[in-house]
Protein backbone atom coordinates (compact mmCIF):
# COMPACT_ATOMS: atom_id res chain seq x y z
CA UNK A 1 0.00 0.00 0.00
CA UNK A 2 1.36 3.86 -0.73
CA UNK A 3 0.88 6.64 1.13
CA UNK A 4 0.83 10.15 0.36
CA UNK A 5 0.45 13.91 1.50
CA UNK A 6 -1.44 16.44 -0.62
CA UNK A 7 -2.54 20.15 0.03
CA UNK A 8 -5.45 20.22 -1.63
CA UNK A 9 -7.54 23.67 -0.96
CA UNK A 10 -10.16 23.37 -3.41
CA UNK A 11 -12.49 20.08 -3.03
CA UNK A 12 -15.48 22.02 -2.40
CA UNK A 13 -15.59 22.92 -6.73
CA UNK A 14 -18.18 20.36 -8.22
CA UNK A 15 -16.42 17.14 -9.29
CA UNK A 16 -13.42 17.66 -7.22
CA UNK A 17 -13.51 14.75 -5.03
CA UNK A 18 -13.79 12.69 -7.98
CA UNK A 19 -10.90 13.98 -9.94
CA UNK A 20 -8.82 13.63 -6.82
CA UNK A 21 -10.00 10.13 -6.63
CA UNK A 22 -9.33 9.46 -10.21
CA UNK A 23 -5.75 11.07 -9.62
CA UNK A 24 -5.22 8.39 -6.58
CA UNK A 25 -6.20 5.53 -8.34
CA UNK A 26 -4.09 6.44 -11.14
CA UNK A 27 -0.87 6.69 -9.00
CA UNK A 28 -2.07 3.22 -7.28
CA UNK A 29 -2.57 5.27 -3.77
CA UNK A 30 -4.26 3.57 -0.94
CA UNK A 31 -4.49 6.21 1.73
CA UNK A 32 -4.09 10.13 1.46
CA UNK A 33 -3.60 13.06 4.09
CA UNK A 34 -4.89 16.06 3.02
CA UNK A 35 -4.67 19.58 4.29
CA UNK A 36 -6.15 22.78 4.12
CA UNK A 37 -9.73 20.97 2.81
CA UNK A 38 -12.17 24.04 2.14
CA UNK A 39 -15.41 22.37 3.17
CA UNK A 40 -18.95 23.36 5.10
CA UNK A 41 -18.92 20.69 7.44
CA UNK A 42 -17.67 17.29 8.66
CA UNK A 43 -18.52 14.81 6.43
CA UNK A 44 -17.88 10.87 5.12
CA UNK A 45 -18.22 10.80 1.35
CA UNK A 46 -17.71 8.23 -1.20
CA UNK A 47 -15.64 9.37 -4.35
CA UNK A 48 -14.44 6.58 -6.64
CA UNK A 49 -13.29 3.94 -4.88
CA UNK A 50 -12.62 6.08 -1.84
CA UNK A 51 -13.98 7.22 1.15
CA UNK A 52 -13.17 11.29 2.09
CA UNK A 53 -13.22 11.41 5.79
CA UNK A 54 -13.16 15.33 6.53
CA UNK A 55 -12.99 16.74 10.19
CA UNK A 56 -12.33 20.38 11.32
CA UNK A 57 -9.98 21.88 13.56
CA UNK A 58 -12.29 23.93 14.93
CA UNK A 59 -15.65 24.28 15.19
CA UNK A 60 -15.97 27.37 13.68
CA UNK A 61 -13.19 26.90 10.65
CA UNK A 62 -13.93 26.71 7.51
CA UNK A 63 -10.80 24.73 6.54
CA UNK A 64 -10.28 21.28 7.81
CA UNK A 65 -7.81 17.92 7.00
CA UNK A 66 -8.92 14.92 5.29
CA UNK A 67 -8.01 11.26 4.21
CA UNK A 68 -8.85 9.61 1.45
CA UNK A 69 -9.17 5.97 2.06
CA UNK A 70 -8.98 2.91 -0.42
CA UNK A 71 -10.71 0.13 0.43
CA UNK A 72 -7.75 -2.78 0.98
CA UNK A 73 -8.55 -4.64 -2.30
CA UNK A 74 -8.96 -1.91 -4.78
CA UNK A 75 -5.93 -0.84 -5.39
CA UNK A 76 -3.64 -3.65 -7.15
CA UNK A 77 0.24 -3.52 -7.22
Amino acid sequence: MRFDTWNARRLYRAGSLTAAARELTRYKIGLVGVREVRWDEEDTVRAGDYNFFLWKRKRKASIGNGIFCAPHNSISN
